[in-house]
């Protein structure tokens, strides 16, 4: 090898070095917020609609992303028993596992994690929609330019949050939920306290309603929402696609 050639070798390694690498998905952080209620407005039981939880969490983990659980209150987060149809699959065994011992959420800070997410549940509807440390959280999370998503009924946590300019999250932004219409047939309209797609549109969102019970994801900027337990896939790989 001449001395010519060496030289060329040499150049080219010291630039590859110097050369930025672009940012992996590897290393991110997501705090997912569950709903610690376990009774509906007519005393019904419910919490986390379970594959709102479990579907995300799996596809957060296999992406390499370190995943945080909290409620308001920590500790064991209750599981609506009509999202728990026979033996739950393997594969989710190890999320199952974490919701019983969930952090407080006065003990996270933003500044920990990349994005932030609400699984849905009818119990998110009784506990995170007027919690002001999740109103908090999300003003933050919207200042930072994170990543906001929520599924079903997890966007209840998004109703009453504002902007660090005091206006409302969702104003002016496209989003989706757990419908009015899907609420009605699932019977539901007596047992919430308000009905999320209305509350969301009073407080300025752009909704739009897809397919009863079908995948639906809306994404506005990194404002990411899914419009019911069909979503949970397509609205977990949307957060994904944004981090990456």
């Amino acid at each position: 090898m001449n001395m010519t050639t060496l030289t060329i070798l040499l150049f080219l390694c010291l630039f590859t070095l110097a050369t930025p690498r672009p940012a992996t998905a590897r290393g991110k952080h997501v705090l997912m917020v569950v709903t610690g209620a376990d009774r509906t407005r007519l005393g019904k039981p419910t919490g986390i609609w379970l594959e709102e939880y479990t579907v995300p969490y799996l596809l957060f983990s296999r992406a390499g992303y370190a995943v945080t659980v909290a409620s308001l209150k920590g500790g064991r987060a209750p599981i609506d028993p009509g999202s728990v149809r026979g033996e739950s699959p393997e594969e989710w065994k190890n999320a199952i596992t974490l919701l019983a011992d969930t952090r407080p959420i006065d003990t996270v800070s933003v500044k920990d994690f990349d994005a932030i997410f609400f699984p849905g549940g009818h119990g998110a509807m009784f506990d995170l929609a007027d919690n002001q440390q999740i109103k908090h959280l999300l003003t933050e999370f919207e200042r930072e330019g994170k990543v906001i998503a929520a599924v079903c009924h997890g966007p209840a946590g998004l109703v009453g949050a504002k902007r660090a300019d005091g206006t409302s999250l969702v104003a002016g932004m496209t989003i989706t939920s757990f419908t009015d219409a899907e609420e009605s047939a699932a019977g539901k309209v007596a047992d919430v306290p308000f009905l999320l797609e209305s509350k969301l549109r009073e407080e300025g969102g752009r909704f739009i309603v897809g397919e009863p019970w079908a995948s639906h994801v809306q994404v506005d900027g990194k404002l990411v929402t899914g419009q019911n337990p069909a979503s949970s896939k397509a609205t977990a790989e949307a957060v994904i696609r944004l981090l990456q």
